[in-house]
Order: structure tokens, then sequence, then C-alpha cells
């Protein structure tokens, strides 16, 4: 089984919405039930950068899992 990381801030996920193409979510702050969110692209070294005009967004933190309907962890967070 692997080992999925708890949703942590400065993580990035990717959504799986087959909807949703490479859609990838950076997370500012979580508290007891949500993680704060900002929609990121990565730079070549894997850097997160926000994009331009896009909302941040409250996400349940059980939807950090690796369902079609859910996130899938890509990398980061803090140590």
């Amino acid at each position: 089984m692997i080992d999925i990381p708890a949703p942590a801030i400065g993580q990035i996920w990717q959504d799986n919405d087959p909807r949703i193409e490479n859609r990838l979510v950076w997370i500012e702050r979580t508290d007891q039930t949500h993680a704060t969110v900002r929609q990121v692209a990565l730079t070549p070294a894997g850097e997160p950068v926000p994009l331009p005009g896009v909302r941040r967004t409250r996400i349940r933190l059980d939807r950090f899992r690796p369902t079609s309907s859910g996130y899938r962890y890509v990398s980061g967070g803090q140590q």
C-alpha cells in the first residue's frame, strides 16, 4: 500500500477530476476540517507559482486521497 501524507502547508496536490486537466493546488493553510488552497503552475525547478486571477478555495481534508473525486499528492510540505 502506498503511504499518502496527510495534507499539510506547502504541499502540492493534483485534482483527479477528469474534467479538469492538470489542475495543481498548493496548500496555504489548514484547520480541523479544511485546507485553503490556491491553484498553481510549477516552474521547471518544481517551485509553485500562483496563477493570476484565481481565487483561494477551501477543500475538505478527506478529499485529499487518490480517488476520482479527490486529489493525488505531488510534492512538498513543511518539514
